[in-house]
């Protein structure tokens, strides 16, 4: 059975960084690639940011793009988002999910986390 566990979300004020975690268990971590989403009240859920199954690959969601950072640790089963100069806007329920392929996508995501709230105040 796959777990993904999300943590480090928090409240902080704008401007500020906070860099989140998601351990999985219960599959291959290096055959996926996996995703960051997130979503705000009343809003749907969006991509924010994929990283391949090797790692080498990345891409975002244009309004985080040079701010938002996603890494993986393999050895630990572990994907990163690394959120920095953070806006207002930021504020969400953020998940991590595994695509059903090793490369990067919009779609296709099959396993979620629970989520873990992250508030920018202003």
């Amino acid at each position: 059975q796959v777990h993904l566990v999300e943590s480090g979300g928090g409240l902080v004020q704008a401007g500020e960084s906070l860099r989140l975690s998601c351990a999985a268990s219960g599959l291959t971590f290096t055959s996926y690639a996996l995703g960051w989403f997130r979503q705000a009240p009343g809003k749907e859920r969006k991509l924010v940011g994929v990283i391949s199954a090797t790692g080498h690959t990345a891409n975002y969601t244009d309004s985080v793009k040079g701010r938002f950072t996603i890494s993986r640790d393999n050895a630990k089963n572990t994907v990163y988002l690394q959120m920095n100069n953070l806006k207002p806007e930021d504020t969400a329920v953020y998940y991590c999910a595994v695509r059903n392929s090793p490369r990067i996508g919009l779609y296709e995501y099959v396993y979620w986390g629970q989520g873990t709230q992250v508030t920018v105040s202003s």
